[in-house]
């Protein structure tokens, strides 16, 4: 930010960003798609890292408008780290759920629409929310209504509807909350934290 010569801080304007700060304004995503890109193609030729050194300026700068506005909250690393623990045990035992499931009689799967109510309207809590149930296997997370504060999942097989609500409530949605410091007292009032 450029100030005038005036001591309002009010009337500030924001100076065009340089060329050099927009394409490297995401160095590490850009060393993180070169070397992806390295380590995918299995060379070092030329072509390949031209290719690389490419894909790492221009993807970063076609998605700056995107990454620029992103605003994320402080976490706590924490709890973060038991859900990661959690999420990573629940995909590798889902795997072996839906694969005997799938190689057994289709008889067997009972598959279910079910409501998932949110009790917070955090925009963090709610995608990572909705993006764990779609990341584990059986279940998929369809639409979350930001209205009524809910979100539809679809599950390949569920025996008792209410026992899995309050599974994936319990083991994902109350540790994004912790994660990000939704407190209940915050969701009983509508508000964030």
């Amino acid at each position: 930010m450029t100030y005038p010569a005036t001591s309002d801080p009010s009337a500030a304007v924001a100076s065009p960003p340089s060329s050099r700060s927009v394409w490297l304004a995401h160095p590490a995503l850009s060393l993180l798609l070169a070397a992806s890109w390295l380590a995918l193609s299995h060379s070092l030729a030329p072509v390949h890292l031209l290719s690389a050194a490419l894909l790492g300026l221009v993807v970063p700068r076609l998605l700056h408008g995107f990454l620029t506005g992103l605003h994320t909250p402080p976490v706590a690393w924490g709890p973060a780290f038991m859900l990661t623990l959690v999420v990573v045990k629940d995909i590798v035992m889902s795997n072996l759920v839906v694969a005997k499931l799938v190689l057994g009689p289709l008889s067997a799967m009972k598959p279910a629409w079910l409501t998932v109510p949110l009790d917070t309207d955090h925009p963090h809590v709610n995608g990572l929310l909705a993006a764990i149930i779609t990341t584990t296997p059986g279940t998929v997370s369809c639409v979350i209504h930001e209205e009524r504060r809910e979100i539809l999942v679809h599950a390949l097989n569920c025996d008792d509807a209410q026992a899995m609500i309050d599974d994936m409530k319990a083991r994902y949605e109350a540790p994004l909350m912790r994660i990000f410091r939704v407190s209940q007292s915050d969701v009983s009032r509508g508000g964030l934290v």
